[in-house]
């Protein structure tokens, strides 16, 4: 029996085969154009621009940054390109992810390991770090939901946890063009890669 089709053509040229993806078809430019054009909060954020997963991941990687300052610049990548297969795989909001099962995660793991690889890091990333990212992750979605996505500071507080006061946050989220998030973060990406 033939196998579907499974890969993506993207813009680099190259073709990613998303059930069994190599590192040598992973381009950070793909991955930040890519994720310039996926909305989050399935694109219901006020704003003349969707909020992309490009702006989310900027945010989070900033966010993690300043509450891990003696982290190393591997850990911040991490932080970085912690959504990166959304690229092709898109954003799904959590409640869905559950519905959809094991399938989706898996997917995102095998995409994840191989993104990490492309770029020198460790197919898994170690779990206290993964919980430090995960963190800055949660306040990420407090702030988008607060500013952008319509939900009550108490609503936020229930979904997301309240923020640690301490915190220096961002005071405004603001939607931007993709072409300009596209490159904050590849920006971003030079930075960090060795």
């Amino acid at each position: 029996m033939k196998q579907p089709r499974a890969w993506q053509r993207m813009l680099s040229g190259r073709r990613l085969d998303l059930l069994d993806p190599t590192p040598m078809d992973i381009e950070i430019d793909d991955i930040a154009h890519g994720l310039s054009f996926v909305a989050r909060w399935n694109g219901q954020t006020f704003g003349e621009f969707p909020y992309s997963v490009a702006e989310h991941s900027v945010l989070v990687e900033r966010l993690f940054t300043a509450m891990n300052p003696s982290q190393p610049a591997k850990w911040q990548l991490a932080a970085l390109l912690h959504d990166a297969p959304e690229y092709v795989i898109g954003d799904m909001i959590s409640p869905v992810k559950a519905a959809v099962g094991p399938g989706y995660a898996e997917l995102d793991d095998r995409l994840t390991a191989t993104i990490h690889i492309r770029f020198g890091l460790p197919a898994t990333i170690p779990a206290q770090i993964k919980k430090q990212i995960k963190k800055a992750d949660k306040i990420s979605a407090w702030l988008e939901a607060t500013q952008i996505a319509g939900f009550s500071i108490e609503e936020s507080n229930k979904f997301f946890g309240a923020p640690a006061t301490d915190l220096r946050l961002p005071t405004t989220l603001k939607p931007r063009p993709p072409m300009e998030v596209k490159a904050d973060f590849i920006a971003r990406f030079n930075e960090l890669m060795p």
